[in-house]
């Protein structure tokens, strides 16, 4: 990472109408875009907040083909943004589930990189019971991409309780995070381990959320937030959907690795 720049991340409260969400998605990418964003990311289903966990396997499409790939190429190219475009449901070899995919798009609108979620959240209590294997096959492979803007690293939601995907990716300049935490547990973990992964790292971290009650009924926890390689919050919106900026400053990063070089000091 040569040069300074804006990034944003974009916190929605999806719903269970595709059309709807992407032209909320569109209007959120303009106005982060307007607001001086080189790089904007998306929450994780941001495309779909079904009724059914399998309502995503019924949209789901081929990679490379289909209206939701097509309206995150044009968010790209019409608002000249590299967007990390949330999660949307992608074919895999079995019928009933499908990749939970992170798709990542040029100013241009060209599709290049993708990262399909390898931890898949399942948690039960309080009233409340998730299980993704059911409808989504992990990813494999971690992902890690070099941008003109900087060195990008990848995890959707429940990776972030891995330090060991990120320490794998290491080093990068920034990571990203699309998520849906639920509000109960992003209660009580969303923040700290958000910082922990900032501070591990020595990178700046992007973490677009779901944030409020959704039509199927679901709450997530929201608070989006951008932290920097010193693990401080340089900005964050508790709920509701919206936009937040922060600079991204190389000067900041190398700072902190030269002053406290504990990605050099590593010796597992």
């Amino acid at each position: 990472m040569n040069q300074r720049f804006i990034a944003a991340a974009v916190q929605m409260v999806s719903g269970t109408d595709v059309t709807r969400n992407l032209e909320s998605a569109a209007r959120l990418v303009r106005e982060a875009a307007e607001a001086g964003a080189q790089l904007v990311v998306l929450p994780e289903y941001f495309v779909l907040m079904g009724r059914h966990e399998t309502d995503k396997v019924a949209v789901r499409e081929t990679p490379g083909e289909g209206p939701m790939q097509e309206a995150l190429a044009r968010m790209a190219s019409d608002n000249d943004v590299w967007l990390v475009g949330g999660t949307v449901p992608l074919e895999c070899p079995e019928p009933e589930r499908v990749f939970n995919s992170t798709l990542v798009f040029s100013p241009e609108g060209e599709q290049v990189g993708r990262y399909d979620k390898i931890h898949l959240f399942g948690f039960s209590g309080l009233g409340e019971t998730y299980c993704e294997s059911n409808t989504i096959r992990p990813g494999q492979t971690p992902q890690k991409i070099s941008m003109p803007l900087a060195d990008i690293g990848f995890g959707i939601c429940y990776d972030l309780r891995f330090p060991e995907l990120f320490r794998e990716l290491s080093p990068f300049d920034l990571f990203v995070l699309p998520a849906a935490f639920t509000a109960t547990t992003g209660e009580a973990h969303w923040e700290p381990l958000l910082r922990a992964r900032a501070i591990e790292s020595q990178a700046y971290v992007i973490a677009s959320a779901q944030g409020g009650e959704h039509e199927n009924g679901r709450k997530t926890h929201g608070h989006s937030m951008i932290i920097d390689p010193w693990g401080r919050i340089l900005a964050e919106l508790p709920k509701g959907e919206g936009v937040i900026l922060a600079e991204i400053d190389p000067a900041l990063l190398n700072s902190v690795r030269t002053r406290l070089p504990s990605l050099a000091h590593r010796v597992l």
